[in-house]
């Protein structure tokens, strides 16, 4: 028996050792059992036979033991003026009530076919010994027709079918109160369930992933879906397995979807050009022309375009060459120039001076501030690496923007890239995926699509300042926002105190295996403390042998830093509210639709020379280091002493750093 107090299940008697779930399942077993016996006795049958069956049971039993066993009884008679009595039969009888001489009521009474062959007296005979087992077999011909086991065959069938149902409930239970009395009771805090309870539990009817454990794929509610989702875990435990699950089912309903695919894994595998799919990579053939200025749709809107160009690589705000640059870039979008004249700009600074002359920018590249105008321009033109590798207008596969597309939602959009190139794409990957947050985050009409954000390897961005907007104000959006990525520690050198933010807020999160020092602690942290009381019992000898229990309360992990460390491949760990549990899932090899690449010709991307190798007989490297010959070497010119200071020519010098540890040579001509 227990109470709640304070949000606390109180024990007021100490649980039980014994199996009372087990007991309980036979005592109703037998007491329905009874119940049907009563009733198979009592109101089936001829009324005959319901007069008969203590009688009968009687001389079954006592006839089972021994087959001369004698017993008393009285048989009932029926006789009419002129005929001699007879046994009662089934036909004779009907119920009713035959009041006796001595008064005592017979609950039979003769029936109109007896009445009408003349017989119109029942009665009792007298008391007589009768071999039980000779009579029980007149019952069984006589009256019953059947032997009385097979009358009984089904109340007990019943009653034991009804106890196999029951036991597996009792036994269950009995061994959850014998762990719960051995490893502890949960009082509070997060429950680790099986696969099969925590589908019970959260009565998922959302996206799901296949597992190894059951044939139904384990769900989180359809309404959490929205409310975001995140999986971490280490390179080749399993994301983009459960990445494949979720996109699979994206497919399957219809929906659209944003996938950042740094890997090129979902391109090869998911893009299918006739549903309306865009690719958007510069460096590959099948990417639409694009331009920043075209997706503006007001002034306002330019200094959030500019914000996810130029961000420093910390969250450290105030930095005067991040929003210089920034404003400036803003301003420059209200002459709707292309990437190309763009690029041409950041390449001329007298372009920049001209069209900021008079304005309020101007004083940001003053001429006589010499050093803030470099750093202001240098920081203006690192974005032009960027967009000097987008196509030129009229060179793309088509032409598309992120206004337009968040209006219709027709297809799916890839961002990749190639490894060599992703430092120089990732400016325009985070301002595509910062643009296409907020183009989606008023709430969708009837005829919209859901879009789904799957952004695998998050840290490989830089910082999407609309990120966290989008997971912490997107829900009204339906716009489901999916996070892969390895740990937290590069996510907060990207985001700074806003990380634990953004993490804390998906609904579901996915842990697998992760060997980042921090990263096992924290997901601990993260499932959660349950708080657990345990019933000590203490044995102890004398005159009065007894036992000693006690009850001790404490607060543990449920789940250990060790065990996210330790979790073996396509094993993951999910927390839905604080149900958590443990599953293992299958790889799915999907067929490969399309090219992950298909390269797009770049006469500026050629090199101005035809790259050699060098031959066998070359020389090896500590050769060329070795000190050419004195005879070799050509002889300085030596200024004559004569000659002036000023008019002696200053020849290029190299000086090598101080600090063996830099070794930086610094080039330099007077």
């Amino acid at each position: 028996m227990a109470k709640t107090t304070w949000g606390r299940k109180e024990t007021i008697i100490l649980p039980q050792r014994r199996p009372i779930y087990t007991y309980g399942a036979i005592f109703a077993a037998l007491f329905l059992t009874a119940l049907f016996l009563y009733g198979r006795l009592r109101f089936i049958g001829t009324p005959l036979q319901r007069f008969y069956m203590p009688v009968y049971v009687r001389t079954y039993i006592f006839g089972s033991f021994s087959r001369t066993h004698r017993s008393q009884y009285r048989m009932l008679f029926l006789t009419g003026r002129g005929m001699k009595p007879s046994p009662v039969m089934n036909d004779d009888v009907v119920r009713g009530k035959t009041v006796e001489l001595g008064g005592r009521i017979i609950s039979l009474t003769l029936s109109p076919a007896a009445l009408q062959r003349g017989e119109d007296l029942l009665f009792r005979g007298p008391v007589r010994s009768y071999v039980d087992a000779r009579l029980c077999d007149y019952l069984k011909v006589a009256v019953y027709k059947n032997d009385l086991s097979s009358i009984l065959k089904i109340p007990l069938l019943c009653g034991t079918g009804i106890f196999l149902v029951l036991l597996p409930f009792a036994v269950t239970k009995d061994v959850k109160r014998q762990k719960a009395l051995k490893y502890g009771r949960r009082l509070k805090g997060p429950e680790r369930l099986t696969p099969q309870a925590f589908n019970r539990a959260v009565k998922g009817d959302g996206i799901g992933f296949k597992t190894d454990d059951m044939k139904e794929m384990i769900r989180i509610p359809a309404k959490a879906e929205a409310q975001h989702m995140q999986i971490i875990g280490d390179t080749g435990s399993g994301k983009s397995a459960l990445l494949f699950q979720v996109l699979r089912q994206v497919q399957g309903r219809g929906d659209s979807a944003i996938v950042y695919d740094p890997a090129r894994e979902f391109v090869k595998r998911f893009y299918d050009p006739t549903r309306g799919d865009v690719i958007l990579n510069p460096l590959d053939a099948r990417c639409p022309y694009w331009g920043p200025a075209e997706d503006l749709r007001s002034r306002s809107e330019a200094k959030a375009l500019a914000a996810s160009l130029f961000q420093s690589p910390q969250d450290r705000k105030g930095e005067f060459f991040i929003e210089s640059p920034q404003k400036i870039f803003a301003f420059l979008m209200a002459y709707s120039p292309t990437p190309d004249e763009l690029v041409q700009w950041m390449s001329n600074p007298d372009e920049i001076d001209r069209r900021l002359k008079g304005t309020e920018h101007a004083h940001l590249i003053d001429p006589r501030a010499q050093q803030q105008r470099a750093g202001v321009l240098g920081s203006l033109g690192l974005v032009a690496d960027s967009l000097r590798l987008l196509p030129k207008r009229g060179e793309g596969n088509g032409t598309w923007t992120a206004t337009e597309w968040a209006e219709k939602r027709r297809g799916w959009i890839f961002i990749t890239s190639l490894p060599a190139e992703r430092e120089a794409l990732r400016p325009l990957q985070s301002l595509w995926i910062d643009w296409l947050v907020l183009r989606l985050l008023n709430e969708p009409t009837k005829d919209q699509k859901r879009v789904w954000f799957v952004i695998d390897e998050l840290a490989s961005l830089q910082k999407l300042p609309q990120l966290h907007t989008a997971i912490t104000e997107g829900r009204k959006g339906q716009n489901p926002v999916l996070l892969g990525f390895q740990g937290k520690a590069p996510l907060e050198y990207l985001y700074g105190h806003l990380a634990e933010v953004m993490l804390s807020q998906p609904a579901t999160s996915v842990w697998l295996t992760t060997k980042e020092p921090n990263a096992g602690e924290w997901v601990s942290k993260f499932i959660g403390k349950v708080e657990i009381e345990r019933l000590r019992e203490t044995h102890f000898d004398g005159t009065r042998a007894g036992h000693n229990f006690t009850v001790e309360r404490q607060v543990e992990p449920l789940v250990l830093e060790s065990e996210i460390s330790g979790l073996a491949d396509l094993h993951a760990f999910m927390k839905y509210q604080n149900f958590v549990t443990f599953f293992s899932f299958p790889y799915f090899d999907m067929p490969e639709v399309a090219k992950p690449f298909e390269l797009r010709e770049r006469p500026d991307d050629k090199l101005p020379y035809t790259p050699k190798t060098l031959p066998d007989t070359a020389a090896s490297p500590a050769e060329l280091a070795q000190d050419p010959e004195p005879s070799a070497a050509p002889a300085e010119p030596q200024p004559q002493p004569n000659e002036p200071a000023a008019a002696q020519e200053i020849q290029p010098e190299t000086i090598v750093s101080d600090d063996a540890s830099e070794q930086q040579a610094l080039t330099f001509k007077g």
